[in-house]
């Protein structure tokens, strides 16, 4: 073949090929702790939106930040999506994520519920409050978390494990505002007053206190809800035995976290990221966190769930999330102080 027609040949090639990567469908990369069936329905409707395609690989919380770990430069992720505010510290401070500037997300989401940086941003809302037996306890004797650590409640609390990253963040709002010094006091009379030593998720602290385990469990509201809506006639009659106190109410608040999402370190699909973290704190994707999965919506004007709203309103501590993470080693370290297993 002669010269010319070589290069021809490759200067043909070489336009095939740039054709093809620009007719690309547009796509983005979701790496989400959240179950498949709690987030495939949005990301649907995002791709209908937009026309962008979303893959996605679903796995546990932790999993997921050391694959992204060590995939490093190379991993497809574009999106990381999981649950705690704790946990998307560490995803930030393992460096796989980066600051992103959006002012749509800033206008939706709180700056309670997002990072300072714009590394995350909240998505879903769950509080933490104190969970009691209705025939056995009296709302008014309930108050504050800080008073779980009175003797008045010796023998009565039912609470998960302290390598739990929702008890973690819950201890580090707590340092945020009463210090160390008097946090650990209280997780030692916490300690002093579990009914038996901390087993399972949140939903079996409910089933231990229905069970007459105890009569005081702390449990999200997410699993709260979960449990009176599901299809679980076991768990659904556990749960309405238990009833809400919303803590705290006179002071800071009920303890509160989020499940968020942020862009990874090396995103190749950075603009659909950024457009489907604004799409998830969206109205419509908001409504459906709240109607669906029992979850509160970070947006404001978007009404929760039936199930959610006949707990009634609370007050919600207003301390920037972000804070949880700074603080999660104290945490840690006070509880393990405490003999919290």
């Amino acid at each position: 073949m002669k010269p010319a027609k070589l290069v021809m040949g490759a200067l043909v090639s070489a336009l095939l090929l740039n054709s093809a990567s620009l007719w690309a469908a547009p796509e983005v990369n979701l790496y989400s702790a959240r179950k498949e069936a709690l987030i495939k329905p949005l990301l649907d409707k995002f791709t209908e939106k937009t026309g962008v395609k979303v893959n996605l690989v679903t796995g546990k919380a932790d999993a997921l930040l050391t694959r992204l770990k060590s995939e490093g430069k190379n991993t497809p992720a574009d999106v990381f999506l999981t649950s705690d505010a704790g946990r998307l510290h560490r995803a930030e401070e393992a460096n796989v994520l980066q600051a992103i500037q959006s002012k749509e997300l800033n206008a939706s989401v709180p700056a309670s519920y997002r990072d300072p940086e714009g590394y995350w941003y909240g998505l879903s809302l769950r509080a933490r409050p104190i969970l009691y037996v209705k025939n056995k306890v009296s709302p008014e004797t309930l108050s504050t978390y800080e008073a779980l650590a009175t003797p008045e409640f010796k023998g009565k609390i039912c609470i998960r494990s302290s390598s739990n990253i929702y008890n973690q963040s819950l201890v580090a709002s707590m340092i945020a505002v009463d210090g160390e010094a008097d946090t650990e006091t209280w997780a030692n009379g916490l300690v002093g007053n579990m009914a038996r030593p901390p087993k399972g998720g949140d939903r079996d602290q409910i089933k231990a206190a229905a069970a007459g385990q105890c009569v005081i469990a702390v449990a999200n509201t997410y699993y709260f809800g979960k449990m009176l809506a599901g299809g679980d006639a076991a768990q659904k009659t556990a749960a309405e035995k238990l009833a809400v106190f919303w803590p705290n109410q006179k002071g800071r608040g009920t303890h509160v976290n989020i499940s968020g999402a942020g862009v990874t370190a090396h995103a190749k699909n950075k603009d659909n990221a950024i457009k489907l973290i604004e799409f998830l704190a969206s109205n419509d994707a908001q409504s459906w966190y709240a109607q669906v999965n029992y979850e509160y919506p970070v947006r404001e004007g978007v009404k929760p769930s039936n199930v959610l709203a006949q707990w009634g309103s609370f007050k919600a501590d207003n301390l920037n999330l972000s804070r949880l993470g700074d603080l999660n080693s104290k945490a840690v370290m006070v509880m393990d102080r405490a003999g919290w297993k």
